[in-house]
């Protein structure tokens, strides 16, 4: 059997990923726009691809298929360039990403977030308790290497701005480090 060796990206892909409601296509779209890498957002490409297993009832949204998924991004995810923004991570490969962004924010906060997205109370209430346990969190640290990981809190406007901040200043040290 021989084994494929994917060459080295020249710019990194970054997943940015945590419950929904804590930022991640805010921060995605932003980083997007200041690197010009582009920009995925899973749940968007789903619908806009037919990548979707049907549709769920109780949580009123479309079920991804992840194995669709992976293929429509594979060819793309090689090149580098990529922020994917999606409120699951266990199922893209570990290979494909350089940085994991886990947001985080504060409880009450996701509550007045989730409620103005007109979130029904059981979809609103797991989402809550997701969060509270970390589950994101620790889907991230079982499915990546814990050096990629970077958790950010992510409760107001001056958090984004840091956030973006701080993952472009690692995107300039991930370039140099390349050279």
């Amino acid at each position: 059997m021989e084994f494929k060796q994917i060459p080295q990206r020249k710019i990194p892909n970054i997943l940015i990923t945590g419950t929904p409601g804590t930022g991640k296509t805010s921060l995605a779209q932003q980083l997007s726009q200041s690197t010009g890498y582009v920009h995925h957002d899973i749940s968007l490409l789903a619908k806009e691809k037919n990548l979707c297993d049907g549709w769920d009832d109780e949580y009123k949204c479309y079920i991804i298929d992840e194995d669709k998924i992976c293929d429509e991004l594979e060819n793309q995810m090689n090149l580098g360039g990529n922020i994917v923004d999606y409120h699951g991570c266990d199922f893209f490969p570990e290979r494909w990403f350089d940085l994991v962004v886990v947001l985080r924010t504060n409880n009450t906060v996701l509550y007045d977030r989730l409620s103005k997205r007109n979130y029904h109370q059981k979809k609103l209430t797991d989402n809550i308790e997701s969060e509270i346990f970390g589950v994101i969190l620790e889907e991230a640290e079982d499915s990546y290497k814990k050096e990629i990981i970077l958790e950010l809190e992510n409760n107001e406007i001056n958090d984004l701005e840091r956030n973006l901040d701080l993952i472009l200043e690692w995107i300039k040290k991930w370039e140099s480090n390349q050279k």
